[in-house]
């Protein structure tokens, strides 16, 4: 599994080898930055929670993702999905079927834009394992042999390992051949074994969390450099069996 830092800051990139960065935080900017490899985030939670779904067209995040295409290394930009957990569902007032629906239907009108070549990461949402089995089946041929896939809403559940593992084990039972995203886990989560043997890649800001709650600077890239170090470091319970 390789490990992507999540950054307040695009400037702090050029730190790290593997950077996660919001797209809220690169509308405004108007020069580029120094980065390695890195993956663009669509800021999907956010945009939620703030509007109860995506106040711009598609297109707008498309001519984001295409303009910084060029600089760094750009692996992937992540769809722009709606997530599943209940507080979501009540923002929005629909159901895990809708959400699902929508999330399709926004990576389809993603892909037929122009974005410069960059790879699109469709995301599969749901709650229960049965739902990501689902989604699998609603995207049908879009997700292609070996194809690289988040799987959204486990942020969340990082308290429960179980959880997460057993969406994971779903995931890869249904497709053994996705090469799995897992967004937003934290340090528990990056503990197990089998979190890690299923997944590809992984995202965090988790290390901005814990800055704050023990009194230091939440902002603060060094904060970050050595949570990741911690991480990559970090002893696994690895899985008997999967």
């Amino acid at each position: 599994m390789r490990f992507f830092t999540g950054l307040h800051q695009p400037s702090d990139a050029q730190h790290f080898d593997a950077a996660f960065i919001s797209v809220h935080r690169l509308r405004n900017r108007k020069s580029g930055f120094k980065v390695g490899d890195w993956i663009m985030d669509s800021g999907a939670f956010s945009t939620i929670m703030k509007h109860a779904g995506y106040p711009h067209p598609v297109s707008e995040y498309a001519e984001q993702v295409k303009r910084w295409s060029t600089n760094g290394n750009l692996l992937a930009a992540v769809a722009q999905d709606y997530m599943c957990e209940e507080h979501m569902l009540k923002i929005t007032g629909m159901t895990i079927d809708q959400h699902q629906g929508l999330t399709v239907e926004r990576y389809d009108a993603l892909v037929a834009c122009d974005v410069g070549g960059v790879t699109i990461i469709p995301v599969l949402q749901g709650y229960a394992p049965s739902d990501y089995v689902k989604h699998i089946r609603m995207y049908g041929a879009r997700l292609k042999p070996g194809m690289w896939v988040g799987v959204g809403s486990v942020c969340k559940r990082n308290g429960d390992i179980s959880a997460i593992e057993g969406v994971l084990l779903a995931v890869h039972k249904e497709r053994p051949d996705l090469l799995l995203h897992g967004f937003g886990l934290k340090t528990t989560a990056l503990s197990s074994g089998l979190v890690q043997k299923l997944l590809h890649t992984a995202d965090s800001m988790a290390w901005s969390y814990a800055a704050r709650i023990e009194g230091r600077n939440a902002n603060d890239w060094k904060e970050a450099k050595a949570w990741t170090a911690r991480i990559l470091s970090r002893p696994v319970q690895h899985p008997l069996f999967i």
